[in-house]
């Protein structure tokens, strides 16, 4: 019997965890390395994933682990009011990364949590308080942040937050707005905020956005996207609050993913990447933001705000993504995973659409390509198959939406592990199909 299926285990996880979301993997995970986790029958299981989309370096990279032994040993937490040199070196180094504009940052724990202080600034900044997003946003889990997540969890809480609007998500695979068999994103974007002020009372504050949606389904945003809604935010006095949890530090082939569209936001939040798998986030912004914000007493002590040894670490984490030329590597190494995966389009019929950018893509399961009919159940078998076979996916299911696996590999992963998640990945859907 599988060391997987002990039964004192699972007993004890049905009766004391709470459930958070869907069900758990049926497997007990002992240990992970680099591209790979362990289960307990001591199988590795390819993660495509970064375990929560976070693990950019990979598992147990062994700089990061010799930053956290050093700092837990020597200097791991502070009182809030107190500073290191980690935090502000850290601070320091992100607006050397950053375009100008981008100059003071607040250290937190969690992309949620990065998203709650950028929204609270830009209320307390602008003196307004609607805040709109995609329809197929993710921002997390908290109250203000999650009045701004439309993708998952709003039903059965009560009202959100008082002014929370939003506004389609550019889906270039199910488009509405078309003509002539091209895709008129601006029309839409158009339409959009003609719809927003009218139902706006006269206070927007900001529009919170990711470059590109991953929990919505990993839609990317159109080549001049960002600079046209830039553009609306400025027409109405609002600010534009650029979510890269998932996108920045590397990811999409950039350092960050609004380089490409030469925007820059008024606040930028960071998380998952920034720690490599631990809990960091930054919000960035102006020097005439923060300073106007503390001038009205901007308040958002945490905990574990301005930490020393989560600093530690994304300081390490930048230093090895820029050393080892690791955003040069998630461009290259995503072409070739794009590149199987077309392969693999071109053989299964149940692959509708493949899109994203660098080593965060997304693939898009559908009954047919032809009739792009959505397909919940053959997405969850080829994800349980892939699990079986010792490749971790991840698939999000959204109303009006194939299954979309959201596939986010280490940077740091090899052509040869790419190579095996391809093959993996095909043997999953010729034994589900």
């Amino acid at each position: 019997m599988s060391a997987n299926s002990e039964p004192e285990f699972w007993q004890s996880a049905q009766q004391h965890l709470i459930r958070y979301g869907g069900a758990f993997a049926p497997v007990i995970i002992e240990r992970a390395q680099g591209s790979f986790v362990y289960d307990a029958d001591g199988r590795g299981i390819l993660d495509f994933t970064s375990g929560q989309m976070s693990s950019l370096l990979g598992h147990g990279h062994p700089e990061i682990s010799e930053t956290v032994t050093e700092h837990i040993r020597n200097l791991d937490h502070l009182f809030s009011g107190m500073l290191s040199r980690p935090v502000v070196d850290l601070a320091t180094r992100l607006a050397e990364l950053t375009p100008p504009g981008l100059d003071r940052s607040m250290l937190l724990s969690t992309g949620g949590e990065a998203n709650e202080a950028a929204i609270k600034m830009a209320k307390l900044y602008t003196g307004k308080f609607e805040i709109v997003s995609f329809a197929q946003s993710w921002h997390g889990m908290t109250g203000g942040a999650a009045s701004a997540t439309y993708s998952a969890g709003r039903r059965g809480y009560g009202p959100a937050a008082v002014g929370s609007l939003a506004i389609p998500a550019p889906y270039l695979y199910r488009t509405r707005f078309e003509r002539d068999g091209v895709f008129r994103w601006q029309d839409e974007l158009d339409y959009a905020f003609d719809l927003i002020d009218r139902q706006s009372s006269g206070s927007l504050a900001a529009f919170i956005a990711e470059p590109i949606l991953s929990s919505g389904g990993l839609i990317d945003l159109p080549v001049g996207y960002l600079k046209a809604l830039k553009r609306k935010c400025s027409e109405r006095g609002m600010l534009l609050i650029l979510d890269e949890a998932q996108t920045g530090v590397g990811r999409t082939g950039m350092m960050f993913a609004f380089e490409r569209d030469e925007v820059t936001p008024d606040i930028l939040t960071l998380s998952k990447t920034l720690g490599a798998g631990l809990p960091l986030s930054a919000v960035v912004t102006s020097q005439e933001i923060e300073e106007k914000c503390y001038d009205r007493g901007f308040l958002f002590y945490t905990t574990h705000v301005s930490d020393p040894l989560p600093a530690a670490v994304g300081l390490k984490v930048l230093e090895i993504v820029q050393r080892d030329g690791l955003v040069e590597r998630a461009r290259s190494a995503g072409q070739r995973l794009e590149s199987g995966l077309r392969k693999l389009q071109q053989r299964f019929g149940c692959i509708g659409d493949i899109r994203g950018r660098g080593l965060l893509l997304g693939v898009e399961i559908v009954k047919s390509r032809s009739g792009k009919e959505v397909a919940p159940e053959l997405g969850a078998a080829i994800t349980r198959e892939c699990m079986a076979l010792g490749l971790s996916m991840n698939i999000v299911q959204l109303p009006g939406m194939g299954g979309v696996f959201r596939l986010a590999p280490p940077l740091t992963i090899s052509d040869e592990e790419i190579d095996l998640g391809l093959t993996l990945l095909e043997q999953a859907m010729l034994k589900v199909l």
